[in-house]
């Protein structure tokens, strides 16, 4: 599987983190720098089912890839939102379709931090993007 060149940066800059509180910084960083949705975009129509914390997920293609924009109202998951986004930029669908999540969360030095429930949440993101995806 390829990596773009923002998730090739992401897992250099979390593996180099030195323990949990360092990776708990970048992940509010990396939540910031999540362009925001408007009022319309943080619809029913865009909410995630199945996070515990209330996120939207909008999608649109754009010459053959895929673009995602998220948000969440916690800020521990915007941050994670982030690194999936990073993940998933510009993969084909196929690619998108057979993303192993926590692999990549685990590369990342994060795995053993997603509690069950934000794994799960995590996995409703995804899910909802391979349903965009495969709806096209």
């Amino acid at each position: 599987m390829s990596l773009s060149a923002h998730a090739a940066q992401a897992l250099e800059t979390f593996t180099q983190a030195a323990g949990w509180e360092q990776r708990a910084r970048l992940l509010m960083q990396w939540g910031g720098r999540l362009e925001p949705l408007s009022e319309a975009e943080r619809s029913e129509a865009n909410r995630v089912h199945g996070c515990e914390s209330l996120v939207w997920l909008v999608g649109a293609a754009k010459d053959g890839h895929w673009q995602f924009r998220a948000a969440s109202d916690a800020r521990l998951l915007r941050g994670l939102l982030a690194l999936l986004l990073v993940r998933v930029e510009g993969l084909p669908g196929p690619e998108l379709q057979a993303l192993d999540l926590p692999d990549w969360f685990a590369q990342l030095g994060l795995g053993r931090q997603l509690s069950p429930s934000r794994s799960n949440g995590l996995n409703a993101v995804l899910q909802r993007m391979r349903e965009l995806v495969g709806g096209v």
